[in-house]
Formats: structure tokens, C-alpha cells, sequence
């Protein structure tokens, strides 16, 4: 690693002027570098540089963040009361409370270290961290302290370079990780590699130089595409390109990835003026070069733990290169490089109110770091999405303990915000002494108290109601697991009746040899898959029992062979779906196009999922014209379909009551839906049970009649 540049306070304070433009705050940042130069002075680092440079760079990388004056300030000072004679009442008198308690803060966390490698120590550290960080802006600071110790980590001896450079992974990358700061997160990561794995980022980084000039005339010809495609549309926007980071290319190889399977070493990242763009520009790219299947990502509908929020989408582009495409708003690009620090605002100088409400965002994120489980990425996505960055009520326990919560939660999001095992047990709610409904809104300053009982479950009316995510998802997870449990017993019972129907015994068919050969034909996990894909219909019970049939043909080659050489013979068939004349083997309807009784279709043999059914005009079927086979809609069939809908309002008002209440006339069961806002128009994305295309057209006729209706598709707008 070279050493570092050098710096000068002139010319990190030309940069911290282009953020903060107050006078007084400009003022004050001089007079923290004078007190900390004449603390600091004749001292050195074990670089030979004067020590001064250390807060000069710290002070630089949390100006890069756009932080307020007061973060800058301690940055500067972050190290006067370790390194100097200082007290901390000097500080504060000079510089106020404030800034004398995130000095302390920094001062404190300095002192510790990791005693040992061990995952529970590494908790515990990040635990203490955390809770003297009393000010969300002391981990700030922290990280770019360590930042900048890590660059210049070659100055001390090996040993302490490896300790800490593990000390940074496990304690100090998962903090950057939460607050969403992914330009220290991603620079730290790289040279704790270098530190602790040496050989192997000088391979990477060896392999990278090597094709470095072929990689980049090839980023410089997708870009300029890209740049072609949505220039044609009128789009605003910027694009950049990069090669993916030594460390991001070392974990997909540990996980056991080989060099020319890593699909994203080769990136570009395009930010647009708004949402609406970001999904019309991936549709315009993806319109020019292929998808890669599964690896389109929507972080923009459901933002990643942190709050990251971005399209990914890997293609094949220019020179057979596989591309990873970034699309975001300016605003999603701040805060994906500078997380938490690009929203969190401290403008108020040191009112009551402004630190109230950073103390209690900070303690919020505080209980999330603090679990001994990491917190799953979706409940913390949905947790500090909704709920830290909204408007914030602060209620009470009987004991007087504070939650803070989304303005509008009721006492079912309070109770799960206690515990889920208390949101699912809960019966009853009473606020300030007074017995209210489940659906009552809190209010500030309300004292809760949740009565429970222990034979208990949520109710799925909840949903209609509950205010933050975290309530929400533990009422879905708890009916998803309910609904699998119900479903595998479904498909066992099916398999045992078909079984009977046959004259079979349920273990000889059952048995060890057979359910082995069952699982890896079909990649399933354990015996329970089977039965919960027989009863979701994804296999049929004749499908899995002809499996165990030692002389059964290869399914895909039965297949091709039939397809070549059709049948004539007719019959009534079981199934939903007639497949050139066979019957009872596997279907699947694809998700893509979600065909429905009526719909022209045809079949596609996919390798080891039997038959796919997709709809003639659907896109996906292009390509491998040998492997589509012959399809029909059984007369006979009577089942219901899942397909989707997308209605496009003409204004900005949420007209979601009206569109329901068209469904509910005709009788059709919403399964799902999804609303997206945009500044002219709402966008309305339901998923549908219907019997047939009939319901479908009727349905659509009935949608255009309303006024505010647009349009209305079958495939996305």
C-alpha cells in the first residue's frame, strides 16, 4: 500500500467550504484545527508524518460524507485529550457540550480494543462501541479515524497489522455496513484483504492488470452504447464505469465461483433525475442486450437492510463481457455511498428538539446493532426504511421505558417493537389507563400496555392497519409458515390417496433408495419439499410416483422424442394441461407471462422441471425453438390462475379503494398488490386469481370505464 498524500489544512478546507456555507460555522472549524495543531505539535506518527495530519484526513473523509460543521469539528479533535494535556471542560468551554461529548465518545472507543478473534467477542465489542456512541456523528468519525489508519497501516509491525485489520472486519465494517456508508465500508474491506490475506489480492489484483486494457476499452464501449440508447429517449442522466473491487471479486471466489464465472467484475452504474427513468432506462438496456435470468434485482421496491436502494441488472454486452448495470436517482446515489450521514441532518445547532430526535434515531439503530443475531436483512431493511426516517412519536411501558415509532402506529406495532412473541400473543391494548382497539393511533407521550394471552395468534386483519414493517413482516412470516405447514400435509395426503387409488403401498414407494432418487431428480431438500410441492401443484402425485419407476425414460429426452414424433390418440386427461398427447407429467406455468385458460400457449422442456407453459406471444421463447413442444387447455379444466395486472392512473390521487371495489363486483380475489407514486400518475400492480381469460377481459373492461383509469395491461406498463 503507498503511503499517504500529503495534506494541508488550506486545502481540506477549500473542500469543506463547497458544504458548509455558515460563517460562524466556518469560523469555528479554524479555530478546532489551531487548538488541535497546537495540541498536537512536535508530535509525530510512527509514519514520520507530523501528527497533525491524522485529523486533517479524518476531517477530510467525514467532509466527504456532507456532514454539519459540529462533525467536522470533532474530527479535528477527535485526538486532543489522548495525545495532549487537554481536559475535557477545556474543550467544552471552548467549543460547547456537544462537541465535548463526542470528543469524550472517541476518546473512550479508542481505548478499546478486541482481546480475541472470537465471534462473540467481536459482538460484544460493537455492543460497547455502539452504546458510547451517544452521538450517531461519534461513528462517524470513528470509521473514518480508522479509515485513515488502515491506509497507513504499514507503519506498524505485521502482527498488528493482522490484528487490526480483523479487528476493523469484525467490529467496524458491520457498523459502516448498517449506516449504509459503502465508500468507507468498500475501501476498508479492500485493505483488510490486503492485510490479512496478502498473496491473494496480489492475485486478484495481478489478474486485474492483466486484461486491464481490454477491460476497460470494453466498459468504455458499453458506456458509450448505454450513453447512445438513453440519449435516443431524451433521458437526463450521468453514467459511470468501474471494475468490481478486489474484495467483492475475492468473495465470489471463496464462495466457490471460478474467474471467468464472476458475471459483475465489469460495472457501470447510470443515475437518472428520478424513479420513474431508473425503470424505463433498465427496460431500454435490457430491450438491446439480454438479461442474465435472476440476477434483475428491484432495490428500489424493497431497499436493501441498510436503505440502499438501486436496479441491478447483469446483461450480456459488447466483446461477450457480462455487464452489471447500476440505475439510480442522484439521491440514491448520496446515499448509497454515504448512507445515513447524507440524511441525517443537525442544522438545529443544539435545540432540544434536534437532539432529542438524533438521540432517539441513534438509539433506535442502537437496539438493532445490539441483538447477539445479526438482525435479518429484510427486518432491518423495512425497519430503518419506514420507520427511522419517518415522522417519530415517542410512547412509554407501564415501567416508563421509551419506544419511539412511526407517527400513526398502533398498539400492535408497539407490541411487536417489545417482541414478536408479544405481537403474536396480543389480545388487547390499554393507552393511558383507557381500554382502546387494536387499530387505535398512538399518540406522543401515550403510556401502552399490551395484554397477551398465550393460546393467541396474530389475525390477518392486522395488515389492514399496522404502521411499520417490522409488525408487518412478523404477521406475514407467521401466516407463511402456517400456510406451508398446511400445504405439505395437503400434499402428503394427495400422494397417499393417488397411492391407493393405485394399489401401492405408501413405504415400499416411500422408501429411503426411492425418496433419495426423488430429491436429487428434482433438487428438492428433504421429504417434507416433496409433499409441499405436490401440494402447491408445482409436481403432480403421479409425477413423483413414476419417478421411483426404475425403467421410466428420462423425462426431458421422452419429451424431445414425443415432440418429434407426436401422438394422435385422444383421451381424457387429469390434468389442467395437455402436452402432445401425453398425460400426467410435470407442468409449471411460468411466472413471466402467467398464461390462463384461454390464452394461446405452448410448452418449453426445461432440464430437470418437466414443462413450462408459456404464453405463444411471450418473449421469453424466442430462442431454443427445439425445446417448445406442443400445448393445449384441457376442456375439461375448471381451475384458477394466477396472473398479473398493471393499471396506470391519470393523476397523482390513490384511487386503490376504487379499484378493489371493481374486483369485488365481479367477484375475482386480489392476491397481492403493489402501489408505486409518481408525480403525474399512480401505478397499480395486482396479482389475480381468475378462471379463465373471460374473467380477465371483463375484469378489464370494467377498469377502463373508471375515469381516472389510463390503461391497463396484462404485462408490466
Amino acid at each position: 500500500m503507498k503511503k499517504d498524500d500529503s495534506i494541508t489544512f488550506e486545502s481540506v478546507y477549500e473542500k469543506i467550504k463547497e458544504n458548509i456555507k455558515d460563517t460562524d460555522d466556518l469560523l469555528k472549524i479554524k479555530e478546532a484545527y489551531q487548538f488541535a495543531l497546537e495540541k498536537h505539535k512536535g508530535m509525530k506518527r510512527l509514519t514520520k508524518e507530523d501528527f497533525i495530519t491524522h485529523p486533517l484526513h479524518v476531517a477530510q473523509i467525514v467532509n466527504d460524507l456532507n456532514v454539519d460543521a459540529t462533525t467536522i469539528i470533532g474530527a479535528l479533535l477527535h485526538e486532543v485529550m489522548n495525545n495532549g494535556e487537554t481536559v475535557l471542560d477545556e474543550v467544552e468551554e471552548k467549543f460547547g457540550s456537544v462537541v465535548a461529548t463526542i470528543v469524550d465518545s472517541i476518546t473512550k472507543i479508542n481505548k478499546l480494543e478486541l482481546v480475541d478473534n472470537s465471534e462473540s467477542s467481536a459482538i460484544y465489542l460493537r455492543k460497547v462501541l455502539v452504546g458510547l456512541a451517544t452521538d450517531v456523528r461519534v461513528l462517524f468519525i470513528k470509521l473514518a479515524d480508522r479509515l485513515h489508519n488502515m491506509r497507513t497501516n504499514y507503519a506498524i509491525n505485521p502482527k498488528k497489522q493482522k490484528a487490526k485489520a480483523y479487528e476493523t472486519m469484525a467490529v467496524l465494517i458491520p457498523i459502516a455496513h448498517r449506516l449504509g456508508i459503502n465508500s468507507i465500508k468498500s475501501e476498508l474491506e479492500d485493505l483488510c484483504l490486503y492485510y490479512t490475506k496478502p498473496d491473494v489480492y496480489e492475485d486478484i489484483l495481478g489478474k486485474l492488470k492483466e486484461t486491464k486494457k481490454e477491460l476497460n476499452n470494453s466498459l468504455e464501449e458499453m458506456q458509450e452504447s448505454i450513453t447512445d440508447i438513453l440519449t435516443e429517449q431524451g433521458l437526463k442522466f450521468k453514467i459511470k464505469g468501474r471494475v468490481k473491487s478486489v474484495h467483492s471479486i475475492y468473495n465470489k471466489l471463496s464462495s466457490g465461483k471460478k474467474w471467468n464465472e464472476i458475471y459483475d467484475i465489469l460495472a457501470l452504474r447510470v443515475i437518472l433525475e428520478d424513479v420513474s427513468d431508473c425503470y424505463l432506462a433498465v427496460g431500454l438496456v435490457h430491450a438491446k442486450y439480454r438479461p442474465i435470468p435472476n440476477r434483475f434485482k428491484d432495490y428500489i421496491a424493497m431497499p436493501k437492510a441498510n436503505m440502499y436502494q438501486s436496479l441491478h441488472t447483469t446483461v450480456f454486452g459488447v466483446d461477450g463481457h457480462l455487464f452489471e448495470v447500476q440505475f439510480r436517482t442522484y439521491e440514491m446515489d448520496e446515499f448509497a455511498e454515504k448512507g445515513l450521514a447524507s440524511h441525517w441532518s443537525y442544522k438545529e445547532h443544539g435545540t432540544r428538539k434536534g437532539q432529542d430526535i438524533m438521540e432517539q434515531k441513534l438509539e433506535m439503530f442502537r437496539n438493532l446493532i445490539e441483538t447477539h443475531e445479526e438482525v435479518d436483512d429484510l427486518a432491518f431493511e423495512r425497519a430503518v426504511t419506514s420507520d427511522m426516517l419517518a415522522e417519530m412519536i415517542y410512547v412509554f411501558t407501564p415501567k416508563g421505558d421509551v419506544m419511539e415509532l412511526p407517527k400513526g402506529s398502533t398498539p400492535i406495532d408497539f407490541a411487536y417493537r417489545i417482541h414478536s412473541c408479544v405481537g403474536d400473543k396480543t389480545v388487547g391494548a390499554i393507552v393511558n389507563d383507557v381500554i382502546v382497539p387494536l387499530n387505535h393511533e398512538l399518540e406522543n407521550n401515550d403510556i401502552v400496555k399490551i395484554k397477551t394471552n398465550p393460546n393467541s395468534s396474530p389475525n390477518k386483519d392486522w395488515l389492514n392497519f399496522v404502521k411499520t414493517n417490522q409488525a408487518k413482516n412478523k404477521i406475514k412470516s407467521y401466516f407463511s409458515k402456517q400456510e406451508k405447514t398446511f400445504m405439505t400435509l395437503k400434499g402428503k395426503d394427495i400422494l397417499e390417496k393417488e397411492l391407493r387409488k393405485r394399489k401401492l403401498s405408501f413405504n415400499e414407494v416411500m422408501n429411503d433408495e426411492n425418496i433419495k432418487k426423488i430429491l436429487k431428480d428434482l433438487k428438492l431438500k428433504d421429504i417434507d419439499d416433496i409433499y409441499l410441492s405436490i401440494g402447491t401443484l408445482r409436481y403432480t402425485a403421479g409425477f413423483i410416483i413414476n419417478l421411483t419407476k426404475e425403467n421410466k425414460a428420462n423425462v426431458e429426452d421422452a419429451l424431445i422424442e414425443k415432440k418429434s414424433k407426436p401422438s394422435k390418440e385422444e383421451g381424457i386427461y387429469k390434468n389442467d394441461i395437455i402436452i402432445a398427447g401425453m398425460g400426467d407429467i410435470l407442468v409449471n406455468i411460468a411466472k413471466c407471462c402467467k398464461p390462463v385458460k384461454g390464452d394461446e400457449i405452448v410448452g418449453f422442456i426445461t432440464k430437470g422441471s418437466g414443462i413450462t407453459i408459456h404464453k405463444r406471444t411471450c418473449p421469453n421463447i424466442v430462442l431454443k425453438k427445439e425445446r417448445i413442444i406442443e400445448a393445449n387447455w384441457n376442456d375439461m379444466a375448471n381451475s384458477v390462475y394466477m396472473t398479473d395486472l398493471y393499471i396506470e392512473s391519470d393523476n397523482n390521487k390513490n384511487y386503490l379503494l376504487d379499484i378493489i371495489g371493481a374486483f369485488t363486483k365481479r367477484m375475482i380475489h386480489i392476491e397481492s398488490f403493489k402501489t408505486k407514486e409518481y408525480p403525474n400518475a399512480y401505478q397499480y400492480e395486482l396479482t389475480i386469481r381468475v378462471k379463465n381469460k373471460e374473467e380477465i377481459e371483463r375484469i378489464i373492461f370494467d377498469l377502463e370505464m373508471l375515469s381516472f383509469v389510463k390503461k391497463v395491461n396484462r404485462s408490466s406498463l
